[in-house]
């Protein structure tokens, strides 16, 4: 078949793992991880369901990549990496991250949880934050925070890890991008002189 003649809402060609991953993400966010079946998300992605196990193999896989594939998702989307040097734009980039795909955070915090349950998940987990924090560490470094960039990094990531969770428990937007501003200010408080 080809792109002209797939159907309507058929990941093209090359976008199929992509597009799997995606709805993974939003079963799990939407149903929690006891609804991920391999149903589930072919029907999110629009496909049949032995696409889900020709990609990925087992359920634990598709877990592990989901879980990759939406920290890359969230960095990116969030510019952690440039967020020190953002200035004004610091707490509306994370702001918009969060509106723009709730589904992506939650779908995070339900896997962390669900490390405490499933040690096999401790690892991805782990990954998923040491991803995090090397990107605001790039970022730090890059704008001229002194000290041990790592140990502020991992600072600043717990601090923006609790505010997005808050949000997601229903914590105001105002209240949040007060605290959002004075993450910042720490940041900037930080830089080289």
């Amino acid at each position: 078949m080809t792109a002209s003649t797939a159907p309507a809402g058929t990941p093209g060609y090359g976008k199929g793992r992509e597009a799997l991953l995606r709805a993974a993400v939003d079963v799990v966010a939407q149903k929690g991880l006891r609804g991920l079946t391999y149903r589930a998300v072919a029907e999110a992605a629009g496909v049949n369901n032995s696409l889900v196990a020709h990609h990925f193999g087992s359920r634990d896989a598709l877990i592990a990549a989901a879980l990759r594939w939406a920290s890359e998702q969230s960095i990116a989307a969030s510019r952690l990496r440039e967020a020190a040097e953002q200035e004004g734009s610091f707490t509306e980039a994370l702001l918009e991250l969060l509106l723009e795909d709730p589904g992506l955070q939650v779908f995070q915090y339900e896997m962390i949880l669900e490390a405490r349950r499933r040690p096999e998940l401790a690892g991805p987990v782990a990954e998923l934050y040491e991803n995090y924090v090397n990107a605001l560490a790039e970022g730090l470094q890059a704008f001229g925070v002194q000290g041990d960039v790592r140990i502020v990094a991992r600072t600043l990531f717990a601090a923006l890890d609790g505010l997005v969770l808050q949000y997601l428990a229903g914590v105001g937007r105002d209240q949040i991008a007060a605290a959002l501003e004075e993450v910042h200010r720490v940041v900037l408080s930080r830089r080289e002189a």
